[in-house]
């Protein structure tokens, strides 16, 4: 069944309110891990970021294979964020 929904934009919400906190950005390739110090409509900026090969499962405190990207920070297409959230 379809309904009719009304879509209300509530300022603050999704990646801006996770301002400051290490999330996970599920993306089609990757998935990136870091803390949040950025986000505009083209870009997610992450600090302290890498990249997951590995999960091992979510419950556990740390991940079975984080590799730390070099540098100081990195960028991420929002285009390319499936979904995204803390897990750790």
């Amino acid at each position: 069944m379809k309904k009719l929904v009304k879509v209300e934009e509530i300022e603050g919400e999704g990646l801006t309110a996770l301002m400051g906190q290490c999330v996970t950005l599920f993306c089609p390739n990757y998935i990136y891990a870091g803390t949040l110090v950025g986000v505009n409509e083209k870009f997610v900026l992450l600090e302290d970021a890498g990249i997951v090969f590995e999960t091992g499962s979510f419950g556990e405190k740390e991940w079975k294979d984080f590799q730390p990207i070099p540098g100081k920070t990195w960028y991420v297409m929002t285009d390319a964020v499936e979904s995204f959230g803390v897990l750790k």
